[in-house]
């Protein structure tokens, strides 16, 4: 599942092309909206709220989450599609552009005035124009047995964390992933997560070492068995989770992190 980053570079891509500009024809490939036509309508904006992707369309919001595979893409008119077409759930086109969801986990058509019916649960984003520090901590620390990876995940804490982040933000603040989130310094937390996912929002390469040669992005994010950067102790990993169901993989130094 993408990281908020992620998402939010699509939909700066997104508004940049399709904002401003009429709908000549749309296309909604699922069962659910085969018969909403959008066209005639203009885009007013497209803007992110953590994972999700909301695309204002006069009274309506076109709302999409791209959840494992999904993605949004921009063509020409007349333009060869990267993907095949069984793959497109969401065909948006305007005079000079096409966008065209694939595989995308979530989509739906609801009133623009009903946007918080989906995405009015999620905890303050950490991209977003109206980020709350306070009230991400006052929601994480209503969890204080919880397991610190498992909250910081949870995007009704906050929204906009991924896995990366996640297991790379417990390395460098020196958390195992399953310390109790009472025992973890949460202001320090949450400053941190906001400083990494602004340093990398407008790179499609994300980095937490500050060193952006291959292979060098990440401390312990997919390294399993790979040496620590730092003191040469073999990477863990191992899988956290509120339910069996929900359970991450989890990467960790053993003896940089408690």
């Amino acid at each position: 599942m993408p990281e908020g980053d992620t998402v939010w570079r699509a939909a700066k891509r997104l508004n940049a092309a399709l904002a401003g500009k009429v709908l000549t024809e749309t296309d909604f490939r699922v069962p659910a909206y085969a018969t909403v036509d959008l066209s005639g309508r203009q885009v007013d904006a497209v803007v992110s709220r953590g994972k999700h992707l909301l695309m204002r369309v006069g009274d309506a919001t076109i709302h999409s989450h791209l959840k494992m595979e999904g993605s949004w893409e921009l063509y020409a008119p007349g333009a060869r599609w990267r993907h095949p077409a069984f793959e497109a759930r969401a065909v948006l086109r305007t005079e000079d552009v096409t966008a065209v969801g694939f595989l995308l986990g979530i989509l739906e058509v609801i009133p623009r005035d009903r946007e918080d019916d989906v995405v009015g649960y999620l905890g303050p984003d950490l991209l977003g124009p109206d980020w709350d520090a306070d009230e991400a901590l006052r929601r994480l620390a209503a969890h204080p047995d919880q397991p610190i990876a498992v909250a910081l995940l949870d995007q009704r804490n906050l929204a906009g964390l991924g896995n990366e982040y996640v297991n790379e933000l417990c390395f460098l603040r020196g958390m195992l992933p399953t310390r109790p989130v009472a025992e973890a310094d949460l202001p320090a937390a949450v400053s941190l997560a906001r400083r990494l996912i602004l340093a990398n929002r407008d790179r499609p390469n994300r980095v937490t070492t500050g060193d952006t040669r291959r292979g060098r992005t990440s401390w312990v994010y997919g390294r399993r068995g790979e040496p620590c950067r730092r003191c040469g102790t073999r990477i863990h990993r191992s899988a956290l989770g509120r339910t069996d169901l929900e359970e991450r993989v989890t990467y960790y130094c053993p003896s940089c992190q408690t």
